[in-house]
């Protein structure tokens, strides 16, 4: 079995594996201006798509352009999501060289779309294919590869700690290759109840005392977190942005959620904001919690938010992701301004970060890989790949790092 590495290694971003120049894993593109794609040119026998963020799917719809039109397997969350992101892309860059498809390439993913649940095996590409639930976000799978000799199991991003939203990982497949996440190698989360409980005494704290708090929070998974820590915690919110319609996907996929009922109650909890004739100013001016895209501050009705709420060091901007260096997020958190809609903004609201994490921590990495200590394990989708191989080299593990590029034989 060749595994070949087109995105993702030594690197976060642009997710993307072919295996035996036949079988596809993901197609995903960095974010960045401009964005990056998987290297080279590929007409894979077919696409099998481990979860509906940007990183692993952006770039799915260009693989239908011409005459291609490979089989995409996926769950069905990632299928609705993967639609909702190219079509917030094309919005966005529609007619750009940072857009590599069309509205055209969108609409044939229901063409050659084909769904399938956890523990549901199915052939892709003459490989039998299981996936098993990686507790991301919704529909977000692990991926077992297998080609009658050689089992190949391709994690995806996963998370082994239960959330509000959804229950951590616990597949531990048979395999010979793991081709590992290692977003956070060198991180150890708070326990997630003491992270909940520590952002809901703040958030309450703040509305007492008579302010707004702003809750930029990503529209897939971390959105429907959040709402849900709310109605668990009694505090009442507003929510806008892609995050509204990511909510109502989810709703629609019980099975792969933790529970259902809760969701729907965080759903009924919260206000969903239309935006339409000034709403969102009157909203930036009540004693309330909104909720609402971008997670980093880099577009969406949190443009409108922030500006309206960081004069009053009484209001509060509480972060619930990782912010990326060059983000305005980040440079809020850094110096106390960021550029917003174009303008350099002094925040006088208060700032706070709390670690909502759907990645496995060290921890959980090394939990998950001690089940694999005899296959052979390569590490990408990280900032820090080849450190982290080299400390699971140091504990006996069979671990590499490749390269952007690079081909592995197994």
């Amino acid at each position: 079995m060749n595994v070949e590495f087109l995105g993702g290694a030594r690197e976060i971003g642009r997710s993307a594996i072919l295996v035996d120049d036949s079988l596809l894993l993901d197609y995903g593109m960095a974010t960045g201006n401009p964005p990056s794609f998987p290297v080279g040119d590929h007409d894979p026998d077919a696409v099998v798509v481990s979860h509906g963020h940007l990183d692993h799917v952006g770039a799915v719809p260009s693989l239908l352009s011409g005459d291609a039109r490979p089989p995409i397997h996926w769950t069905p969350p990632t299928r609705d999501l993967t639609r909702v992101l190219a079509e917030d892309t094309l919005k966005l860059h529609g007619g750009s060289y940072d857009c590599p498809f069309t509205h055209t390439e969108v609409k044939r993913m229901s063409q050659v779309s084909q769904t399938h649940g956890y523990r549901e095996q199915f052939e892709a590409a003459g490989y039998e294919i299981t996936f098993f639930d990686a507790g991301h976000i919704p529909g977000s799978a692990h991926v077992l590869v297998d080609d009658g000799e050689t089992r190949l199991l391709y994690t995806g991003d996963f998370h082994t700690e239960d959330t509000q939203l959804l229950s951590g990982t616990t597949a531990r497949p048979e395999a010979d290759i793991v081709i590992t996440e290692s977003t956070y190698s060198d991180v150890d989360h708070d326990p997630r109840s003491e992270v909940e409980d520590s952002f809901a005494e703040s958030v309450r704290t703040t509305i007492w005392e008579g302010g707004t708090v702003v809750v930029p929070a990503f529209a897939i998974g971390r959105t429907q977190e959040i709402l849900m820590v709310c109605e668990a915690h009694g505090l009442d919110c507003y929510v806008d942005g892609m995050g509204q319609q990511v909510t109502r996907i989810a709703r629609q996929y019980p099975e792969f959620i933790r529970d259902s009922d809760a969701l729907q109650r965080a759903k009924s909890n919260a206000r969903f904001v239309t935006g339409r004739d000034g709403q969102r100013k009157r909203i930036a001016e009540k004693n309330t919690v909104i909720v609402t895209t971008s997670g980093m501050l880099s577009g969406g009705p949190a443009m409108t938010y922030v500006p309206e709420i960081r004069g009053s060091p009484t209001n509060k901007i509480a972060f619930t992701g990782y912010q990326v260096e060059g983000t305005p997020g980040r440079e809020l958190l850094d110096s106390g301004r960021a550029e917003i809609d174009g303008r350099v903004m002094p925040v006088s609201a208060q700032v706070e970060a709390y670690d909502f994490s759907a990645h496995a921590d060290r921890e959980g990495l090394l939990a998950f890989l001690d089940s694999y200590r005899d296959a052979e394990v390569l590490v990408n989708h990280g900032d820090r790949c080849e450190e982290f191989a080299g400390e699971l080299r140091e504990a006996d593990f069979e671990a590499s790092a490749p390269e952007l590029g690079e081909t592995v034989e197994a």
